[in-house]
Formats: structure tokens, sequence, C-alpha cells
């Protein structure tokens, strides 16, 4: 059973590519009015220094490939070396390079990088609502950080029938471009609906924390950074006859990918320990 992140190479946008407006532009625009939400699900990493991620919330998924189906080179621990808190509110998901006992045989790369991804399958899953994260990325040619949602039915349907909803994903090649993808049957892969927006030119994702999120109701999926929405997905933009699979429960995942056809190998150039900082994660009803 595939349960993995599709190769996500030539991502077909159903929006243009946006900008970003300075922070006095935007403050300039007339506010948008939002619902008030409630928080059905939160975590917010307060605890000590090297605390691993809750296991009341978070399950960790090992190993390598050919698990992940996109040729990545990282191996998946448990360890706290790879998911921890740093004791100043956020969770620290890193990728080292480092040979543990068992990574001998990988398929791709040198069988000498670690890192962490974890999910809160059969922990905590929801359908509709706000999902969002406040992360600071890592920079560097080959990282592939990601928070994105899975199909919670995914142990009676395949991927990708069960559904997919990448909501935040960055390469290590493009530093100042956010994309965000739907995947679902007949649409995955190169093919999954999504789009793109872009900082301005010499700015980069990893400078900053910034929010990342979905607002997602029936027929709808909206994606937002720091605010400001930049796609929108309904049924309209999948291909002609292809169903819509993302009404029902999702759950979420944490990771940072290193490698693999997308983001293309680590160089010379990319810092190890590369670190993803997760700030908090929260789901509103």
């Amino acid at each position: 059973m595939r349960r993995a992140r599709p190769t996500a190479a030539l991502i077909a946008a159903v929006v243009a590519s946006a900008t970003l407006t300075s922070a006095s532009a935007a403050a300039q625009q007339k506010p948008e009015y939002v619902r008030p939400l409630a928080i059905s699900w939160q975590d917010e990493f307060n605890q000590a220094a090297g605390t691993k991620p809750s296991a009341a919330r978070w399950n960790f998924e090992l190993g390598g490939e050919p698990n992940w189906g996109n040729e990545e080179w990282q191996y998946y621990t448990n360890r706290r070396e790879n998911a921890s808190t740093d004791g100043a509110g956020n969770l620290v998901i890193s990728a080292r390079r480092e040979r543990l006992a068992g990574m001998e045989n990988c398929q791709f790369g040198p069988c000498d990088i670690t890192s962490a991804r974890i999910t809160t399958k059969d922990k905590f899953a929801q359908a509709y609502g706000r999902f969002e994260a406040r992360i600071k990325t890592p920079a560097g040619q080959g990282l592939w950080p990601a928070f994105w949602m899975m199909g919670s039915d995914i142990d009676e349907v395949d991927w990708p029938g069960n559904g997919e909803i990448d909501i935040m994903e960055i390469i290590g090649k493009e530093p100042g471009t956010l994309y965000g993808t739907v995947h679902g049957p007949g649409y995955h892969s190169e093919n999954g609906p999504g789009g793109q927006t872009s900082l301005p030119a010499g700015q980069k994702w990893s400078d900053a924390f910034h929010v990342y999120s979905v607002d997602w109701s029936p027929g709808e999926v909206i994606w937002k950074v720091d605010g400001r929405q930049y796609l929108r997905i309904t049924p309209a933009n999948l291909p002609p006859g292809k169903k819509w699979v993302f009404d029902h429960e999702f759950y979420l995942l944490l990771n940072l990918a290193v490698g693999g056809v997308w983001p293309g190998p680590p160089d010379s150039s990319t810092p190890f320990p590369a670190k993803m900082l997760v700030d908090y994660v929260r789901v509103y009803s």
C-alpha cells in the first residue's frame, strides 16, 4: 500500500503565480472579514528542550525508500536528534549527515542522511476548517520541507484515491517560491492541480517564520500565507470527469525530505544539519 507524498515535478498551476505585496501595501488594503473559528486541535511545542513530539498527538513514520516513492535520499528516524523541541517554543525537524545501522542498502544517495516525518494518523483527523502552522523553513539545494494532509481512509483506499492536500512545499533550488497542490485519482504527481506564490526577487521563505494555511470547506480549498490568499481550487479545476475526493476527514503531516526527483540532490553548498522550525500547528473548526 502506497503511503507517500508523490513526486511533484512541474506542478500544474490553476492560478497565475503571485508576488506578495509589501507590508505597507498590505496594510492599506481593506481587511478581509473572517468568520470566527474555534480551535479543535493544536500543538504549541512549548516543552523543555529535547522533548520528542507528543506520542498522544503524533506518530513517527520510519525508514527510507522505497517507502516514499520519490527517489528521496533521507532515512526517517524517531530520534530526538531528528525531531525534538528546542526549549524556545519550537519543534525542530533536523536533516543530518550521518550513517546509522540499517541505512546501508538505501536505494538513492549516499545512505548518510537522517531526518524525521511525523503524522497525526489515527490520533487526529478532521474534515473542513482552517489548518495552519507557523514555520521557518531551511534553505539549501535538495531540501524539501512540507506541511500537508492525507485522506484518513488511506488504509481502505490507496493513494491517490484517498486524497492529498499539500499546504506548504518549498524546494531548495527555488527558495522564494511556495507551492500548494491537491492530488487525487487521475490528477496526481506532476499533474496535481495547484499554484504558487513568489517573494520579491532576492528574498527567501527561509529568512523568517511564516504562517502557512488552508481554509477548507465542501467543494473548495483556499491557500493562504501570512493571511494572504494565493490559490483556490474547486471541482471545476480538476481534469474533466475526475472525482473530487476532499469531502472527508484528513490527517496532518510534517517532514523534511532531502533529494528526490523534484528538488534534486543536495550538493556541497547544502547546510547540514538543516533545520525546519515549527512554532505551532493549529486546526480550527
